[in-house]
């Protein structure tokens, strides 16, 4: 008879790209679009957020999956939020020891990974079910997922904002800054737009799949035909 508890399916590899495009946690599932709005200023600012906040899910999400079977259930959100915390303090002292300027751009937001809803999520719905090796699978890919979704942003408003890309200039001398792409509501702006721009891809992509199957419903055998 086969153990009712051995239940985990097998890795897969859409187990890592479902967080790139199909599950983004940015553009499709909406979640931790409070540093996604703040911070996205430019590319430097996103890629540090993004790296920081892989780190948190990455490690949280392996020792949620490694402990899950100890913790006990009334206690589960307490004790994966201390996890979380625990983490974020390794990641803010490690940020303020490589780069004191990223980490008085990044500001509070650094500390407020604690309380990201993507964290949480996917400690609570994946690596307190999954075991360790998809747990920290899943949680590779949505967090560069997360940090893509950050960077298209952050390269979209420093480019507009200031005519740059890393702080190399970009456009001539001639450019006349967007200043609005650097301030809150070009977040807005710009997400609005690659929002826009994937959901009509998405839109495409399934409209000539629904006509392809259309297609092949629709076609007649020639050995049908002939009898």
């Amino acid at each position: 008879m086969a153990n009712p508890k051995n239940t985990e399916t097998p890795l897969s590899v859409q187990d890592f790209t479902a967080g790139l495009w199909k599950e983004n946690p940015v553009f499709v599932m909406m979640l931790g679009l409070c540093p996604v709005l703040a911070v996205t200023n430019t590319v430097e600012n996103s890629l540090g957020m993004g790296i920081a906040t892989l780190f948190v899910l990455v490690c949280s999400n392996a020792l949620v999956s490694a402990l899950r079977h100890l913790i006990p259930k009334p206690v589960r959100i307490t004790t994966y939020i201390v996890i979380i915390a625990t983490f974020v303090t390794l990641v803010d002292y490690i940020i303020q020891a490589i780069s004191l300027d990223l980490y008085n751009k990044l500001g509070a937001f650094i500390q407020l990974i604690v309380v990201n809803c993507l964290i949480l999520g996917r400690a609570e719905a994946y690596a307190s079910r999954n075991g360790f090796g998809k747990s920290v699978i899943s949680a590779t890919g949505m967090g560069l997922g997360f940090t893509l979704a950050l960077v298209m942003l952050g390269a979209v408003r420093e480019l507009l904002g200031a005519g740059q890309l890393l702080g190399y200039q970009v456009f001539s001398s001639n450019f006349e800054p967007w200043v609005v792409m650097i301030l809150p509501p070009g977040g807005f702006i710009v997400l609005g737009c690659w929002l826009l721009l994937i959901n009509y891809i998405e839109q495409r992509k399934t409209g000539k799949l629904l006509d392809e199957e259309s297609a092949s419903q629709c076609s007649v055998p020639q050995n049908q035909v002939s009898s």
